[in-house]
């Protein structure tokens, strides 16, 4: 597999019986091109790193709010999530964490262009990021997240939002090489919590609303 992957979601709505109906076209792999570029510093190198840089953080800004991209292309005539491989072991959507003040849609743009884009290429507004599909949230600093804010939690560490990105019919996908871009199955990721972790693992669940329209080339 290269470097860098690639996707297309395009979504279009039919209302029908007062309900609506949504369909997401999937775009063949093929379609886009992936290629690698220079590679960017990891800053979490352990978990108590991660844990200290959280607290710094929240200390100086409040309540950590991350953005990630759910991106669906197909593969062998079936729906995959592009994932990005950290050190051949960590999954994650791609996005990250927003900058103070900074809009949830503006900020994913962001980090989809420093993540999959050519340095520099000015593409932010390129990104067609839709709906947010669901949101999960970390009430301490521990790695422990739910999918909704407990009611006894008044104050929350970080909120995470997934949102359904839709692709151009071609795009030039960048990975930094440090990163692999892997398109995984649907199905091989559902329930998957031990390889992929609870929020990957629930995507399959978040999109059981769309109806897939595989579009072969």
């Amino acid at each position: 597999m290269e470097d860098g992957l690639h996707s297309n979601g395009n979504v279009s709505e039919s209302s029908g019986n007062d309900q609506s109906h949504r369909v997401i076209d999937i775009y063949p792999l093929s379609c886009y091109y992936f290629g690698s570029k220079e590679a960017a510093p990891f800053k979490d190198e352990t978990l108590a790193d991660r844990v200290q840089r959280m607290k710094s953080n929240y200390a100086a800004h409040g309540l950590r709010t991350s953005v990630e991209a759910v991106i669906l292309v197909e593969l062998f005539k079936h729906p995959h999530l592009l994932l990005l491989q950290v050190r051949n072991s960590i999954f994650k959507l791609p996005g990250g964490r927003l900058r103070p003040g900074e809009s949830d849609i503006d900020g994913l743009r962001r980090k989809l262009s420093k993540m999959l884009s050519a340095n520099g290429s000015g593409d932010e507004t390129a990104w067609q990021v839709g709906e947010c599909l669901g949101m999960w949230w970390r009430p301490d600093f521990e790695t422990l997240l739910y999918p909704y804010l407990p009611p006894n939690v008044k104050r929350p560490k970080e909120c995470i939002k997934l949102f359904l990105v839709r692709l151009p019919v071609s795009r030039r996908f960048m990975v930094p090489k440090t990163l692999k871009l892997l398109a995984v199955p649907l199905c091989q990721i559902h329930e998957n919590h031990k390889t992929y972790g609870p929020i990957i693992s629930g995507v399959p669940q978040l999109l059981s609303k769309f109806s897939f329209n595989i579009i072969e080339s």
